[in-house]
């Protein structure tokens, strides 16, 4: 941790992960100037990035990306990057009681709120926007500095860590487990134990009640790890790719075994996942359902094994052109299911997810398998297009490596003895 007002020589140019167009030719890492702060904004490090998998889809549709709104890429290039973590280096006059140089900080990528600043480069001037985000129409984390704009301070999407020693590759990704926190926010269960007492809501997974995670990929680790939390009684996973559900009893069966959680692992292409779910539950179905995988049959096969009063939760999103699904209203209907849904988080999401870090209910470490450099951007996302990664990718903009490297778990120590040493 740097010591509050500590000056920082900040350099005239800095690196950057650029797109200046539509598809992954127009995508380089260049040399550009270094932002510098109004008096309203403020500039940061960054310290760790993570490389994430909505940049794929940002990449390819350029321009047309619903949250860059017709900007001319070409003539307003964007920095890429909505995951990282950062210190402020250099803060504008008209923030200079609130914030100092060397505090370190979370942003949530999502900013709701209406764009301040380049108000010409937005379509139709910006009027009826009412949303903008980090590494679209805000720079992003996949660069040596990043300019934090008044949209970002009005929103209320700068998280302050909680520990100074937080590493930063695990800070680096808190807002996509901050998108597993809000998804089991988002659980609601009426819970009525006599007929003749009003109704109380339950929020979050059902405790000792039944939890069906179906995908055992690198989102849906993430929901597995923080499932336990809710101490449910069974936690079922659920997946046709062996290698993950060992991951999952690898990471996790001795943190369950500590909660008294009893975590099972399954492939449905081993055994009927019903039937499975039946005697786990005494047949009364499962609590809790949380899809972790973009598939209609996934969707569609819940309907089978679902309880009284539970919850289905699409967090896996299914591609355009096939996201209808067929639902048995029948069993909504007479089950009182309650079905929902959720896209990223809010900055509570990325707070409590650093509170969840710095308790160590959530170990980040487990989730990171790939370590490069900002010249490696490019590459690691071709992998997570390609499926070539299962977990997190984290980038240290002010490292230089030769190569990307594959780890099991990336530790604090780990971290350090990293920064250590160049090359």
């Amino acid at each position: 941790m740097t010591k509050k007002d500590e000056k920082f020589i900040i350099p005239d140019e800095m690196r950057a992960l650029v797109l200046n167009g539509t598809g992954f030719e127009h995508l380089q890492v260049r040399t550009i100037p270094t932002p510098r702060p109004g008096p309203g904004q403020m500039l940061a490090r960054v310290d760790a990035a993570g490389i994430c998998t909505s940049l794929i889809k940002l990449v390819e549709q350029g321009s047309h990306h619903q949250f860059v709104y017709d900007w001319d890429l070409e003539r307003w290039p964007l920095i890429l990057g909505d995951e990282g973590v950062v210190t402020l280096v250099e803060v504008g006059s008209d923030l200079q009681k609130t914030y100092h140089p060397g505090e370190r900080y979370v942003i949530q990528p999502a900013i709701d709120h209406a764009p301040i600043n380049h108000l010409e480069r937005y379509r139709n001037g910006g009027r009826g926007i009412h949303k903008v985000a980090i590494s679209y129409t805000l720079g992003g984390h996949l660069a040596e500095y990043i300019l934090i704009p008044e949209e970002v301070l009005a929103a209320g999407c700068l998280l302050p860590l909680p520990t100074p020693n937080l590493p930063y590759s695990h800070a680096a990704i808190a807002e996509p487990i901050s998108c597993a926190v809000s998804a089991q926010e988002h659980h609601m269960h009426l819970i009525q134990n006599d007929g003749l007492v009003e109704r109380s809501v339950l929020k979050g997974l059902k405790p000792d009640g039944v939890t069906v995670i179906v995908g055992a990929g690198a989102m849906g680790r993430l929901n597995v790890e923080l499932a336990l939390s809710y101490h449910p009684r069974v936690v079922i996973v659920a997946d046709y790719i062996e290698e993950r559900l060992e991951l999952v009893k690898h990471l996790f069966a001795a943190r369950a075994a500590q909660l008294g959680v009893n975590m099972v692992t399954l492939s449905p292409g081993k055994a009927d996942l019903k039937t499975f779910i039946d005697e786990q539950s005494e047949y009364h179905g499962a609590d809790d359902v949380i899809i972790a995988v973009g598939a209609r049959s996934a969707i569609e096969g819940a309907m089978d094994y679902i309880g009284q009063g539970a919850v289905l939760n699409l967090f896996g999103g299914l591609k355009k052109g096939d996201e209808m699904v067929d639902f048995n209203t029948q069993t909504i209907h007479y089950k009182s299911i309650n079905v929902t849904g959720s896209s990223g988080g809010s900055p509570w999401d990325i707070a409590r997810t650093l509170e969840l870090m710095d308790s160590g209910q959530i170990d980040p470490s487990v989730h990171i398998t790939r370590i490069g450099d900002l010249e490696h951007s490019i590459e690691l996302l071709k992998m997570v297009k390609a499926q070539q990664i299962d977990g997190k990718a984290v980038v240290y903009p002010h490292r230089r490596t030769s190569e990307i490297k594959t780890v099991q778990t990336w530790t604090a120590v780990d971290e350090q003895a990293y920064l250590s040493k160049q090359g």
